[in-house]
């Protein structure tokens, strides 16, 4: 009667199934079991994945640090548990552990223009030439991604208003820096730079991504169009 009541996980509501929630509602709505049944993939004649994932939790009273210190030979004590599934559980324990080994690196952090021209001076240094570059930051001014958008020549370059936003819209940005260099050593921004910056703070408001500043860079300074009055 058991064999016959028990629903294998392709019979369960897809909402109910471990890798279909996963996919449909995050990784955080999944329960230990169900995680652990991703990773077996398969119970045994009387259990489904997640009924086998949820007994050898009991067997641990759901610690999962007792978990990941079990061998090869303690899970293939239970049925259904062969060596391939019970070394799938072991892996994915310890990269757990050394995930939580490893040392955090801080993102930086850019609050200023004087902080964003710092960041981005080591890469604009010495250029003969125009670039556009721009520095993509979370809610936390922390930064995403340091992006090259074009390059130019002596007196001007590109700068596609789309493909900055859609670069930063992959990347989950909530805000930017925008940064193009002017070899001659002129830190005045032209109506060129001012009409490009008008274009860009449109976007932002459209697609609600900030646009912070806008600096133009030269070996020894900067301008920066927000200390200056012109966002």
């Amino acid at each position: 009667m058991e064999d016959a009541e028990k629903l294998t996980i392709k019979e369960w509501a897809e909402e109910d199934r471990p890798r279909e929630k996963l996919v449909l509602r995050g990784r955080q709505a999944l329960t230990d079991a169900e995680l652990i049944a991703i990773l077996i993939g398969s119970g045994n004649s009387k259990e489904s994945a997640v009924q086998l994932s949820q007994r050898i939790l009991l067997s641990v009273n759901g610690n999962l640090d007792a978990l990941g210190k079990l061998t090869i030979d303690n899970l293939t004590q239970f049925k259904g548990i062969g060596e391939a599934k019970a070394i799938s559980i072991i892996a994915a324990l310890e990269i757990s552990r050394r995930r939580l080994s490893s040392v955090v690196v801080e993102k930086p952090k850019i609050q200023s223009s004087k902080n964003a021209y710092d960041f981005i001076i080591a890469d604009m240094l010495d250029l003969q030439h125009e670039e556009f570059w721009c520095i993509f930051l979370n809610r936390r001014n922390e930064v995403i991604k340091k992006f090259q958008l074009s390059k130019g020549s002596i007196s001007g370059t590109l700068a596609d208003v789309r493909l900055v936003f859609k670069s930063a819209i992959e990347c989950l940005s909530s805000s930017m820096f925008l940064f193009h260099n002017h070899p001659s050593g002129n830190l005045q921004a032209s109506e060129a730079d001012k009409q490009l910056t008008k274009r860009f703070i449109e976007a932002g408001k459209l697609l609600e991504i900030q646009v912070i500043d806008h600096i133009i860079v030269t070996d020894k300074s900067y301008f920066s169009f927000a200390d200056n009055g012109l966002l």
